[in-house]
């Protein structure tokens, strides 16, 4: 009975070792990253939007709201040390998800929504650098795409998922049952955690890994390779920060609250899985960083045609659903490009996803403080236009810049891998 007994406990201990869930199951974490956002960005301007609060005021809270996103890079390293990314995980999704729930019970001051929010947005990126590390090491070579695809699936999904819980629960509800309601619906994705193996962490200090951290950064600064996608993630060639705007400017629409709710929810859904649902196959046949820069030009035609379309409701359906489908597609690559570099089994690995996806992050947020200043300028057209081509413009730009880095062979990958990779001693 003994024997038998530790063969269980064995067995179960090469269970958790060794075997890893298919990669649609590492990527459903991503869920709780893409609600809380989307919460922030589709359901709370609506809230404000009912209190009075000018569009392009609401679009410059909601990139204040975002700004986690591009510096909460440098505190990452103590996701790599003392504790599982899974806890990490669990703290800072915990966290934010609660943020949001005080948001929903108290918002009348804008100041404390985005006092509030930048604590939920600075957790929720936390938690996305925990789980990108945890998840990010575990996968094969030659999963990047189909991670970086199903990521991005369920980060904006989840962002329709969350705007559909949400609008309903703010709508149909009071503020403390509606709050509950989404507190457990965001958490809900967290039950998946036991089916994914959390490897144990470093045995480094945090003042250790901190110092490590920056070593790691300075090596990759030193590679062109490297300085060559962290360009090509922090110009505005495929950010489509649109996507975070124009819940606020749904009344240019002539939208009512219910029916933004709906149409952003299923546009957030819809266009996450066509957008990213292209980019496994096109990878096959396209480099990555050359399929990135396609995306936001063809993203900037799209925006620029919906000039041509009535101020209707059915017209800020499409544009949620596109805007979110090049966007997905743009994630969907630039995580591809983000898993590629960081390799497997990397142990920095969350520190290192955390640098790269500020980079991604960036123009997202400064984007949309830009299209905020061409609304107040010019309306829906000043936002759209300085979208479309500020956007070109860059993928040109950089193209013509990154001409010799945008095909790299396998040789200069390997390389690349490996020198995210820390030394020994």
């Amino acid at each position: 009975m003994a024997r038998f007994a530790q063969l269980l406990l064995h067995s179960s201990r090469m269970t958790e070792a060794e075997h890893i869930p298919p990669v649609w199951i590492l990527s459903l974490p991503w869920l709780i990253f893409g609600m809380v956002p989307g919460f922030a960005i589709v359901t709370l301007p609506q809230m404000l939007l009912a209190q009075g609060i000018s569009g392009g005021r609401i679009a410059f809270a909601v990139a204040v709201i975002l700004s986690p996103i591009v510096w909460n890079f440098p505190l990452a390293p103590v996701l790599d040390v003392r504790f599982r990314r899974r806890t990490y995980a669990v703290a800072f999704g915990g966290l934010a998800v609660l943020a949001t729930a005080v948001t929903v019970i108290e918002h009348s001051s804008l100041r404390e929504v985005e006092a509030v929010m930048i604590v939920g947005m600075f957790a929720i990126c936390m938690y996305q650098s925990a789980v990108g590390g945890w998840v990010g090491s575990l996968i094969g070579q030659g999963q990047d795409s189909r991670l970086g695809a199903w990521s991005t699936i369920f980060n904006i999904s989840g962002n329709g998922i969350g705007v559909l819980i949400s609008g309903y629960a703010t709508e149909r509800l009071s503020a403390m049952p509606a709050a509950l309601v989404i507190l457990l619906a965001f958490l809900a994705p967290m039950l998946v955690f036991p089916l994914i193996p959390a490897p144990a962490p470093g045995k480094l200090l945090v003042n250790e890994n901190f110092s490590r951290f920056a070593r790691e950064v300075a090596v990759l600064l030193k590679r062109r390779e490297v300085l060559a996608t962290l360009g090509l993630f922090a110009l505005p060639a495929a950010s489509f920060a649109l996507t975070n705007a124009l819940g606020g400017w749904s009344e240019d629409f002539r939208a009512p609250a219910s029916l933004v709710s709906m149409l952003s929810g299923a546009g957030l859904i819809l266009g996450s899985i066509l957008g990213c649902s292209f980019v496994p196959l096109l990878a096959r046949k396209w480099p990555l960083r050359p399929l990135y820069l396609a995306i936001g030009l063809i993203g900037a035609a799209f925006t620029l045609t919906l000039l041509l379309l009535p101020r209707a409701p059915a017209t800020f359906g499409l544009a949620f659903m596109g805007e979110n489908l090049f966007q997905s597609a743009a994630i969907a690559t630039s995580l591809a490009i983000t898993f590629e570099v960081i390799g497997s089994g990397n142990p920095l690995a969350a520190t290192t996803f955390a640098l790269l996806a500020a980079a991604m992050n960036l123009p997202i947020d400064y984007m949309e403080m830009v299209d905020a200043r061409g609304y107040d300028s010019h309306g829906l057209a000043g936002a759209f236009i300085a979208d479309a081509l500020i956007g070109a413009g860059a993928c040109l730009l950089l193209a013509v810049l990154l001409r010799g880095s945008l095909f790299p062979d396998q040789s200069v990958r390997n390389m690349t891998r490996a020198s995210t990779k820390p030394s020994v001693g």
